[in-house]
């Protein structure tokens, strides 16, 4: 594998003034998940941090699929805290890119490529922080622990999970954490919000299956599993599963809320009513993507496996399901809440559950609110559960609570989720060092 680093990165350690060159240079390095292959991107991590002048230790699992630690030794006034995030990407099989995922090219203020977004840029912020830190000899209250991780995007079993599980004493007497999502801008009514990430759904996969009378494609055959099948997911798709309104939800949407003008304030805080919940959804038009995911457990359709022969009619049909659930249930209300729309003709088996154990007590959010007031004072912070899933549930295990802030100054009408996992993920320039900045701000302001 090639690739045409800029000519500051080796050996000149002032490119942690440069952190969208440092992105551009991650993004260079393919690591696919599945097979992930994040050996060389690590390597060349660890390489510039070290010239740095950082310790570092890697663990892995598997040797093509390390995981590296390295610290900024504090005063021992604070905790330590921990930065971590994941160097793997999704897939770009089956997409239209406008240029290469790979290739990381600057134009129209963007860079463009696989991870730009996922989390390269986040890799990159916390990287460039890091290494100015130890440039500029910040002396922070804690000692400050970065985690560089592999296999985020296929369930953590070579990253995450796997440290928590064999190396839990890297991370004693850790309490706050900074990971993925949270930070960045978004717009509603005119408005300017920061939501910053205090928890998360949890995934939860469920496999479903459907029987029914199987035999000669030429007999008419009723209420078969084909059918009962066309039944199952036409239910899932025209009904939303029941209202849930969580802690952080109802403080997210009564901040945003009161921040708006009449009617637009009072209309989103209906959505704080269940029984009006789905209409105002509706009036929200596109921001209604914000909010819908955070009041409700979903569950989406992903993989269909039944048949096998054109002439033969199957007599079962099995449905795999991704599950998201919202901080305090579990598997068994996800399964409950679905009976409620589409009967008992499913059987259900869960494939897998990470739980999220780990309830956020705030106590890191004003500081990270106040680093992003002083970076954009237009900006108006507010709590956000994310409604996809991290590795932060298996720091959860450890009583480390994470938080989602990876800032960076988006552009009105730029498509955050939207853009993530898509063709075309890319980030403005300027928001790479923005989000740089506000890390190391972070470094120097964390207190007891």
């Amino acid at each position: 594998m090639s690739h045409e680093f800029r000519s500051n990165d080796e050996g000149d350690l002032t490119i942690y003034k440069h952190p969208a060159e440092l992105l551009q240079n991650l993004i260079r390095f393919d690591t696919t998940n599945p097979p992930g292959n994040e050996a060389e991107c690590v390597n060349y991590i660890n390489g510039l941090l070290k010239r740095a002048g950082f310790e570092t230790i890697i663990l892995a699992k598997d040797p093509n699929r390390p995981n590296l630690i390295t610290r900024i030794k504090g005063q021992g006034s604070a905790p330590p805290l921990l930065f971590y995030g994941h160097v793997d990407v999704v897939t770009t099989a089956s997409q239209d890119w406008t240029y290469p995922p790979f290739e990381a090219k600057e134009t129209d203020g963007f860079i463009w490529g696989r991870g730009a977004l996922d989390m390269k840029c986040g890799i990159a912020m916390m990287v460039a922080a890091f290494i100015r830190a130890k440039a500029e000899n910040v002396s922070p209250c804690g000692d400050m622990l970065l985690a560089i991780l592999s296999d985020e995007e296929a369930g953590g079993d070579f990253g995450a999970r796997y440290l928590v599980e064999n190396h839990p004493a890297q991370f004693k007497g850790i309490r706050y954490a900074i990971g993925e999502f949270g930070g960045y801008s978004m717009y509603i009514g005119g408005k300017k919000f920061y939501p910053i990430q205090i928890a998360e759904k949890t995934a939860c996969w469920i496999k479903a299956t459907l029987r029914g009378p199987g035999g000669h494609g030429a007999k008419p055959i009723r209420g078969g599993s084909m059918a009962k099948l066309g039944r199952f997911l036409s239910q899932l798709d025209k009904n939303r599963l029941p209202v849930h309104i969580t802690p952080a939800t109802r403080r997210m949407i009564e901040t945003i809320s009161s921040k708006l003008p009449f009617p637009k304030g009072l209309i989103l805080n209906k959505l704080l009513i269940p029984s009006m919940t789905g209409a105002v959804l509706k009036i929200l038009g596109e921001n209604a993507q914000y909010f819908e995911p955070l009041l409700h457990n979903t569950v989406n359709a992903t993989i269909v496996r039944g048949g096998n022969k054109v002439n033969v009619i199957p007599g079962e049909i099995t449905v795999e399901l991704d599950g998201r659930l919202l901080p305090g249930f579990g598997p068994e209300a996800l399964i409950a809440e679905m009976r409620q729309i589409i009967g008992n003709e499913a059987e259900f088996k869960i494939l897998r559950h990470d739980p999220f154990s780990a309830e956020s007590d705030m106590g890191l959010f004003e500081t990270l609110s106040g680093i992003l007031h002083d970076a954009d004072s237009e900006g108006i912070s507010v709590p956000l559960i994310l409604p996809g899933v991290t590795d932060a549930r298996f720091f959860s295990r450890l009583g480390i609570q994470t938080y989602g802030f990876m800032p960076m100054l988006l552009p009105a009408g730029f498509n955050f989720f939207q853009t993530i996992h898509a063709a075309d993920e890319r980030i403005p320039v300027e928001a790479v060092a923005f989000g740089a900045n506000a890390v190391f701000e972070l470094l120097k302001r964390y207190k007891a």
